[in-house]
């Protein structure tokens, strides 16, 4: 198994976050990975995105040009990278912040709205974990077990009694993935 994936939106989103979480739960359970961080200056409200190889064997390089899977968090970012999924691949994208959804055939694919899920659990803060548990939804890369030992070793102590609520809107982002899909 090789997963290719690219998270991608806002600065503050917590874009790099979802990365390094999804990077650290594969490597609780033994996978290869990598992570590759990339944003402006800005941070911020600024363009971010993370790229994140999760694979049973070595991996020969973390820089592509194609990705199995892509979230885009909004419309910049959705316009960037929907060309760049891989036939048979997988996009998700965050659907209240997309004015023109994807148009590709050839592809899977799912929207979710975690804007709405994240105020419906009254915490904007788990915008993000929505968004995580929809990726593993679709591409189910690591374990719930595998993301709770992720949320343990990449949470400082003083946040760890957030990781329910960081579980719990993991799943509420598995259960409200949408098939965009004809």
């Amino acid at each position: 198994m090789k997963k290719e994936i690219l998270i991608s939106g806002f600065g503050g989103q917590g874009v790099l976050s979802m990365g390094k979480i999804l990077a650290y739960g594969a490597l609780m359970e033994g996978k290869q990975v990598t992570w590759m961080p990339a944003y402006g200056p800005e941070q911020r409200g600024g363009t971010a995105n993370v790229t994140v190889v999760v694979s049973d064997n070595h991996i020969a390089s973390p820089i592509l040009s194609r990705y199995d899977v892509v979230v885009a968090l909004n419309q910049p970012s959705l316009n960037k990278f929907e060309d760049k999924v891989n036939p048979g691949g997988i996009l998700i994208y965050e659907s209240d912040s997309i004015n023109q959804p994807p148009t590709r055939t050839d592809i899977h694919t799912y929207q979710i709205n975690a804007i709405d899920k994240a105020a419906e659990l009254n915490n904007a803060k788990t915008f993000n974990m929505i968004i995580l548990g929809a990726l593993l939804k679709a591409c189910p890369v690591i374990s719930k077990d595998g993301l709770e030992k992720s949320l343990t070793k990449s949470l400082p102590q003083r946040y760890h009694h957030l990781i329910h609520a960081n579980m719990q809107a993991v799943s509420v982002g598995q259960d409200s993935l949408v098939s965009s899909c004809c």
